[in-house]
């Protein structure tokens, strides 16, 4: 059976990436919310006694490979707030024309036909990293996007947990918000893209997993974009119920100097996976987007013994 896929014109463009901002904005308020409750909740609580953290957002440009403009976004960075010690939430809308290089990274999961002719793209998402104060606090990763050429378009995100030592419940109760994200929608996706993520957030060079996962996938194009738009939608709405009452539960524990090594230790293995292994930070430095906006996933602090 042939795969009828629905045109995607300007008309889609705009509203992914006007629904990429508004998730910005949603989960930007949120954590300034938790930033502003953790005093009023735990007065004599760790970093009680700090001001609240706030977003301080820097706009974004791209130059294309011709000097045009290629697009942008607002890059929105918390640093060392009560409860997030660094947090970026970037939204993005890039365009330009696909050098060789990142011609080759995207046909070697695809094939896109015409892709060398016309190397034409465009693509919008807003990708988010947290990295708490806490050790008890487990750090989070959540992006959603899409990404569109000429002959094919498609969406790709998700969201994992990355905990400094796992505890059991907090696990299951993450998983447990995105499989019902999933299964609102297909139920195959979630044991699909749960195994995709087990694959794909994992240090190969160490032979050990970057945290307990969550879900990933990439290359979405079931042929209806509403579809997998909604379903798209669903994955970003899901992030705040699956990681606010985890951090809502876990934030007031007591924590050691022995916790906070081992805290910047698991940080080391983070950054290493980022650096080595991402795929999105290899397509943000390849196609030239600010290079600040691409390595804000990187902590604040971390060791390596």
């Amino acid at each position: 059976m042939t795969l009828t896929i629905q045109p995607v014109g300007e008309a889609e463009k705009t509203r992914a990436a006007d629904w990429f901002a508004a998730l910005r904005d949603r989960i930007c308020a949120a954590f300034e919310a938790l930033e502003d409750a953790q005093a009023e909740a735990f007065p004599d609580g760790p970093h009680s006694h700090l001001p609240p953290g706030r977003f301080e957002r820097t706009e974004t440009r791209r130059e294309s490979e011709d000097g045009s403009e290629g697009g942008g976004g607002l890059m929105s960075v918390m640093r060392g707030g009560r409860l997030f010690e660094k947090v970026g939430v970037n939204v993005s809308a890039v365009h330009g024309r696909l050098g060789e290089q990142a011609q080759r990274s995207l046909s070697a999961r695809r094939e896109i036909p015409g892709l060398a002719e016309d190397p034409r793209f465009w693509a919008s998402g807003v990708s988010l990293v947290a990295h708490m104060r806490s050790p008890k606090c487990p750090a989070v990763h959540m992006n959603t996007r899409m990404f569109w050429t000429p002959t094919a378009w498609w969406f790709g995100g998700g969201s994992d947990l990355n905990p400094m030592r796992e505890v059991a419940a907090d696990t299951a109760f993450f998983h447990g918000v995105l499989k019902a994200a999933c299964d609102r929608h297909d139920p195959a996706y979630y044991p699909r893209f749960k195994a995709w993520a087990d694959e794909y957030f994992f240090n190969r060079h160490r032979r050990e997993p970057r945290g307990v996962g969550g879900i990933f996938y990439d290359d979405l194009c079931t042929g209806d974009w509403e579809a997998d738009f909604a379903f798209t939608q669903d994955v970003g709405r899901a992030f705040l119920d699956a990681f606010l009452p985890i951090t809502e539960r876990r934030r007031a524990e007591p924590w050691t100097p022995e916790d906070r090594e081992h805290q910047l230790i698991r940080r080391g293995r983070y950054a290493e996976f980022n650096l080595v292994w991402d795929r999105g930070t290899r397509f943000g430095l390849e196609t030239g987007h600010n290079i600040e906006a691409v390595l804000m996933s990187m902590p604040p602090e971390a060791k390596w013994p």
